[in-house]
């Protein structure tokens, strides 16, 4: 539902969306109120997850107000400044931590000092994006508008399953003055293919079984393929067991696509073998890879805020088929920043044939940036 603006704030109603609300509010410095958060369920409000999020943004903010209700299904957010520095978050295990890390990959660049997080919990989940896909696939993005890789880390400290998590990530961004512009519109051909299998708290015969199936598949499309094990002991482990796989492939072009799959969380009563779990994350891929676009498809959003946030410049890239929540993104932008993007469907000869083969339906995104500038970060 679109926005209605009271008392110069944004005014939302339900829980879809929250995290892009409060993400763009933080950055605009636009205050939001959002009603009727699951007014209508058994458990009305917010849920454990959103309540940590905000004390996330709380602490890289300062000055931010937070208005609850007493039954918590109406909240006022008010940003605050971004200060950044040395922040620890205990994330709830309801959520991965890749829902709090690509906030933080958002707002890093603006923050007055380099920020420098701590964060603990889930590592892995059904969910959300791992760190390991944070890491291979949406880091990149932010290094084409940052240039420059002086202090930009996600360090994997100890990986945590769910449902009790466990897991540790340390995440390092330096800040910018601005973003430069982007002209992205090649993503080349796939020239490798690598991965990794973590096991916690079982059999290590576990990993290698997801290990031969992955590769299983993918030696079928490419040659070049190379699949490491992470099998954890002791407190690297976590506090519940599980066994998952990340796969990322790598275009000439500086492309990645990834994808992940990993077993059922213990307790659920459902159980997968590893060699389906390989299987499927291969697969997965081969899906990415068919998308194509100079982008992995889950970081499409990441990729329209930097470009909005650019300078005053055209800022253009193509990517594959837009996400839902990609779309959603577009339009909260529009509503908080002004911004609009063109987009426009690029068809090839082969788009009228019936051949499966077919590529998929590729989109230019076009924009023009707000020329967001940090005004704690001082120009040399």
């Amino acid at each position: 539902m679109p926005a209605t603006v009271q008392n110069d704030a944004l005014v939302y109603k339900g829980s879809n969306f929250l995290r892009q609300r409060l993400l763009l509010s933080t950055l605009s410095g636009r205050s939001v109120k959002i009603e009727e958060i699951r007014s209508t369920h058994n458990d009305p409000g917010l849920r454990e997850y959103e309540v940590s999020l905000i004390r996330l943004l709380d602490k890289v903010t300062n000055g931010t107000r937070v208005e609850l209700s007493e039954t918590g299904t109406s909240l006022f957010y008010q940003p605050g400044i971004l200060i950044g520095g040395q922040v620890t978050h205990s994330c709830s295990t309801q959520r991965g931590i890749g829902y709090y890390l690509e906030i933080l990959l958002a707002l890093g660049p603006f923050c007055k000092e380099p920020l420098n997080a701590v964060l603990q919990g889930v590592t892995h989940h059904d969910l959300d994006v791992s760190v390991d896909k944070v890491k291979t696939a949406a880091l990149p993005v932010l290094l084409k508008f940052i240039l420059v890789d002086d202090g930009l880390e996600l360090k994997v400290v100890r990986r945590g399953a769910p449902p009790l998590g466990g897991g540790e990530v340390v995440f390092r961004c330096p800040v910018r003055r601005h973003l430069r512009p982007l002209q992205w519109s090649s993503w080349g051909l796939v020239k490798r293919i690598r991965g990794i299998v973590y096991a916690l708290r079982v059999s290590p015969t576990m990993a290698n079984r997801v290990v031969e199936a992955a590769k299983g598949v993918m030696l079928k499309f490419l040659p070049d393929v190379y699949i490491n094990t992470d099998q954890c002991r002791g407190p690297n482990a976590g506090k519940s067991p599980g066994f998952g796989v990340s796969l990322v492939a790598e275009t000439n072009e500086k492309t990645f696509y990834c994808s992940e799959a990993k077993s059922p969380e213990a307790g659920s009563g459902e159980s997968a073998l590893p060699e389906d779990i390989g299987r499927e994350c291969a697969q997965r891929l081969l899906d990415e890879i068919y998308r194509g676009g100079c982008v992995d498809s889950g970081c499409q959003w990441l990729l329209a805020l930097w470009m909005a946030l650019g300078q005053k410049d055209v800022s253009e890239c193509v990517v594959g088929p837009l996400s839902d929540y990609t779309i959603g993104f577009l339009q909260h932008l529009k509503e908080f920043f002004g911004v609009m993007f063109k987009l426009e469907v690029l068809r090839t000869d082969d788009d009228d044939s019936d051949d499966e083969a077919a590529p998929a339906q590729r989109v230019k995104m076009t924009c023009v940036g707000i020329g967001y500038v940090n005004m704690s970060k001082r120009t040399m």
